[in-house]
């Protein structure tokens, strides 16, 4: 792949946000990528969703080349990018008939999806009447209802308190493995990567590069307990000590 991205403006030097990356995701893997603020994270995400064009290197889904967006691909950000003016059921729809699905399989679909992220009785309501783990299990509705074959997710937990953070967890798990679509999450937070992944992208300070990608050991399913067990905080430990020495004060 060998990505590279540069951003430029007139009159300053040329800014290196990533070098070289050179990485494979399998279909249906769990996949994260961490690294210390402003390395990338968020860039890469951009480049693999297609939003942004890589300065260097190019990416494949399958023998494909990423030249734009694409249906194949959806992104579920921090923000839940919920139309306010839309009812929940509405937000889902909109998406699909951006992806060109018939007028009269929209209410199906859209019941289907709420029911699996368990939303169904809330699916007249407007996103200002939810709350933010509610608002956030929207967007994955949203993001699994156009069937993509692979979703990237930009730190869709960060603003969530760390109670319905867990809870968030416990259910991208459960339909990540009742969908077993491909996922690809950025996030900054150690312990979230280790209990969601197959592998973690460990990235270095900016300019973004690959310091090394850590194969999770820890079997399937996976519940919250893990969490307080020696194998998973050793896992975490590794990736912190890796990490650690890419923070910059």
């Amino acid at each position: 792949m060998g990505v590279e991205k540069s951003f430029s403006a007139d009159g300053e030097p040329e800014l290196a946000a990533l070098l070289s990356l050179t990485f494979d995701v399998e279909g249906g893997e769990f996949y994260s990528v961490i690294g210390p603020s402003g390395c990338g994270k968020s860039t890469l995400l951009g480049i693999l969703a297609g939003y942004l064009q890589a300065t260097a290197g190019a990416v494949y889904v399958d023998e494909d080349q990423v030249r734009g967006p694409h249906p194949d691909r959806t992104v579920v950000f921090q923000d839940y990018a919920l139309f306010p003016w839309m009812t929940v059921r509405r937000n889902i729809e909109s998406a699909l008939r951006a992806r060109g699905v018939p007028r009269g399989a929209w209410d199906d679909i859209a019941r289907q999806y709420l029911e699996l992220v368990h939303l169904g009785e809330f699916m007249d309501r407007y996103p200002h009447q939810l709350s933010g783990g509610m608002k956030q299990r929207v967007a994955i509705a949203r993001a699994l209802a156009i069937n993509p074959k692979i979703i990237l997710m930009d730190e869709p937990f960060g603003s969530l308190d760390s109670q319905t953070r867990y809870l968030m967890q416990e259910e991208i798990l459960s339909l990540w493995h009742e969908s077993q679509k491909t996922i690809v999450l950025v996030t900054h937070a150690i312990d979230e990567a280790v209990f969601l992944s197959d592998k973690v992208l460990v990235m270095t300070s900016r300019p973004g590069r690959i310091k090394e990608i850590v194969p999770i050991p820890l079997e399937r399913p996976r519940e919250s307990g893990l969490r307080v067990s020696a194998d998973f905080q050793a896992v975490v430990a590794r990736i912190w000590h890796s990490l650690r020495e890419e923070v910059r004060w």
